[in-house]
């Protein structure tokens, strides 16, 4: 069993950034594809970034293209999302999520129901 664990939120001033960090306990991420989803007050779960098991393709919601990065570390002990430009729309829990499938490409999957793990999520708040 894979537990995820993010941290790195926190309250920001509108134009701020954060970065959100995503770590496997007692194991790396090698193979798997990570993904990134957010879940504001009384909105659905949304996509916001995914990545593949090699780190060579990204996506992202058009939402947050051009203001956010996701990446992973060279020995894929951690999954990461740079948040710049932050807006008050912005706010939400986000959470880290992890399929056992390498995708090579992510630029048509996973879907947000192919995802086998999920961490518990990390609040962000972005004041106007």
């Amino acid at each position: 069993q894979v537990q995820l664990v993010e941290s790195g939120g926190g309250l920001v001033q509108a134009g701020g950034s954060l970065r959100l960090s995503c770590a496997a306990s007692g194991r790396t991420f090698s193979s798997y594809t990570m993904g990134w989803f957010r879940q504001a007050p009384g909105k659905e779960r949304e996509f916001v970034a995914r990545i593949s098991w090699a780190g060579g393709s990204t996506v992202y919601a058009d939402a947050v293209k051009g203001r956010f990065t996701i990446s992973r570390d060279a020995k894929n002990t951690a999954v990461y999302l740079q948040m710049n430009s932050l807006k008050p729309e912005d706010t939400a829990v986000y959470y880290c999520a992890a399929t056992r499938k390498p995708f090579p490409d992510v630029t048509n999957g996973p879907g947000r129901y192919e995802y086998d793990y999920w961490g518990q999520g990390t609040q962000v708040t972005v004041s106007s």
